[in-house]
């Protein structure tokens, strides 16, 4: 016998409830993932080319981490205006607060105006990076994307002497691209647990001896959770299990016949 249940909306906690019982039932290995592209607004130059040679983010947890870089090397900004934007990179980190991006620069930049190429001179960035502020709370086993929208117009200065110095003016757009699922059997049991998003697709995991489980990575939509427990216990079906990106669902105890 399968048992069907239709789990109403106002059973539904956000991000707080999944703070609060975090120390009761912790994600497997206490981290997030953090993605991190590149954009720009539009600047009066044929070419804005940064020489990017290092990604790195500060975490309360552990210090400084470095972010592989999908393609270090050179970048013309004005590729990325109008909404276009490339992966710099990504990184697995224990999950935590982070506050600080940090983009090291190589030698060659340059900026192009009328058709001529000039050095873009950048006073501290090769020696201690260009660091950009972000202050965000990794909650585990949720997919953070940042964008650095690098504002190409503001970020270069001609000097008087007809040299151009390169000064970012960045700021970081910030977004949570996942989220997740957590629950309690009652009974305490090991079970299958399945969530099925609106177009099929299934994501599982098992609950542990106390009947506690948690599925993440889960895109924003509305799911049904099957438990699959042994005997004597019946398969049960909840319905209607909102998720939403940056934040886990739940879902409380769940009551298994």
């Amino acid at each position: 016998m399968k048992n069907i249940i239709l789990f109403s909306s106002l059973c539904l906690l956000g991000l707080g409830t999944m703070m609060s019982s975090c120390q009761e039932n912790p994600d497997a290995n206490g981290e997030s993932q953090l993605r991190v592209s590149m954009t720009d607004a539009p600047g009066p130059y044929d070419e804005v080319n940064v020489d990017i040679q290092g990604l790195e983010v500060h975490s309360d947890v552990n210090g400084w981490n470095t972010i592989p870089l999908a393609n270090p090397g050179v970048y013309d900004l004005l590729e990325l205006a109008n909404g276009i934007d490339t992966l710099l990179g990504s990184v697995t980190l224990p999950s935590g607060n982070i506050s600080q991006l940090r983009l090291i620069l190589g030698p060659n930049n340059t900026v192009v105006v009328g058709g001529t190429a000039y050095d873009l001179k950048t006073p501290s960035g090769q020696q201690s990076g260009l660091k950009v502020q972000i202050h965000m709370n990794l909650q585990p086993g949720i997919t953070y994307d940042v964008t650095l929208d690098f504002d190409a117009s503001r970020s270069i200065v001609m000097t008087g002497k007809g040299e151009y110095i390169l000064k970012p003016v960045i700021r970081a757009i910030t977004d949570a691209t996942s989220g997740g699922i957590e629950g309690n059997l009652d009974p305490d049991m090991v079970a299958v647990v399945q969530a099925i998003s609106s177009t099929g697709d299934t994501t599982g995991t098992f609950s542990d001896s106390l009947g506690a489980f948690k599925i993440l990575g889960l895109t924003t939509g509305t799911y049904q959770v099957d438990v699959i427990p042994s005997a004597p216990y019946s398969d049960t079906t909840f319905t209607g299990i909102a998720v939403t990106n940056g934040q886990i669902t739940s879902m409380g105890n769940l009551t298994i016949q």
